[in-house]
């Protein structure tokens, strides 16, 4: 076998891994290992923390969500966390000050400044952390919280659900989602998810720490700290938030910055990649793998120019073909039959593009990979 073939089938192999071998591995080990949590509800004291800046589109909408939990009331603080807000987002929070929502006025720092500046305001003996424009089910806080009814569990992530959007392009994203919450279902089984679902989870409040400044993933940075003190990390499918599909251009820009952030978090905490993570497994084939995946897959393009006739040229047709899919896209009619490929062909293509750019962060000020959705007001 040459050089260039041994690069092609390793690439492809590792490919084959991540996208479909680990899952499958996965579902199997869950099945036959499995280890549920207990689930058993106690009214724990809660401060609920809200990061936003320049909100106002969706914070009296997002209060309400909060004030409508099934929770008792006295045992929920709501905490609104202003990051330099410059519109009427302090005037909203502070009219529902007479239902017990609080204001947390800063300077323009970031949503990691925001987090640990509510951080240490919090009481009570766990922590909600939410998002500016999920709505949430009502019995999403008592669910996480029942997750802590287990005392070998410490944070507890609930999932978020993308209503489906009316084009293509918004349904392959949305099926990218429910691939994703078929991998961290099993995680969760088998011992720890690693990393929550940022609109929507808990952590018991002695676990908390300062995040670092800029640190783009607080949902996998505060989870794995708790991980790493010797809790599990489960995912609770009951516990619901509500956004709505995004355009995958949107889609661009999350992608990006949660690669960035995992790009981050590998300098940050190094452990993660050594025998001191009991998730090592999982977190290399789910995260490590896809931050990988689209440098392989560039690999496996270059190497494929260099195999011998007739493999060069049926690898060459196909990538080309794929990725010619992922370029006509954009002048393909929702009503026409080859929009089935070329919508699916670019979403991939997209998808693999943003967790490449994600390798900016070592270069590029953390806080210029956040960018607001498509058509909306910032908001973080």
């Amino acid at each position: 076998m040459t050089v260039a073939a041994t690069i092609c089938l390793l690439c492809g192999l590792f490919a084959a891994y991540v996208l479909a071998g680990y899952p499958l591995c996965l579902a199997l080990l869950a099945r036959w290992r499995g280890r549920p949590w207990r689930r058993e509800f106690h009214p724990l004291a809660v401060t609920a923390l809200l990061p936003v800046r320049n909100g106002e589109r969706w914070l009296a909408a997002k209060l309400d969500t909060l004030l409508r939990l099934d929770y008792p009331a006295d045992k929920l603080r709501i905490l609104v966390l202003s990051d330099g807000s410059t519109d009427r987002t302090a005037e909203i929070a502070r009219s529902y000050a007479g239902r017990g929502v609080e204001l947390l006025e800063l300077s323009s720092g970031g949503k990691s400044a925001a987090l640990t500046a509510g951080l240490a305001q919090a009481t009570g003996e766990a922590v909600f952390l939410t998002d500016i424009r999920q709505e949430l089910s009502p019995n999403s806080l008592r669910d996480l919280v029942a997750c802590l009814g287990d005392p070998q569990v410490g944070v507890a992530s609930g999932e978020l659900i993308l209503r489906d959007g009316n084009g293509q392009e918004q349904r392959n994203v949305g099926l990218y989602w429910k691939y994703e919450k078929f991998i961290r279902r099993r995680q969760a089984l088998l011992d720890s998810v690693p990393g929550a679902t940022g609109a929507i989870y808990v952590i018991r409040r002695e676990l908390t720490r300062p995040l670092p400044a800029d640190v783009l993933l607080d949902d996998v940075y505060l989870p794995m700290g708790a991980l790493r003190r010797g809790y599990r990390v489960v995912f609770a499918e009951s516990a619901l938030a509500y956004d709505d599909t995004v355009p995958l251009g949107a889609e661009f820009g999350r992608k990006m910055r949660t690669q960035g952030g995992l790009w981050q978090l590998l300098w940050l905490e190094p452990w993660l990649l050594g025998p001191g993570n009991r998730i090592w497994l999982h977190f290399v084939s789910h995260k490590l793998g896809r931050l990988l995946l689209p440098f392989v897959l560039a690999v496996l393009l270059v190497a494929s120019a260099w195999l011998d006739d007739p493999w060069r040229l049926v690898l060459l047709v196909g990538q080309g073909v794929f990725y010619g899919l992922a370029a006509i896209d954009g002048w393909v009619g929702e009503g026409n039959p080859c929009k089935r490929l070329t919508s699916p062909a670019r979403t991939i293509t997209v998808l693999l593009l943003a967790a490449a750019a994600g390798v900016r962060v070592y270069w590029t000020p953390a806080q210029q990979l956040w960018r607001p959705p498509a058509g909306k007001e910032r908001a973080v």
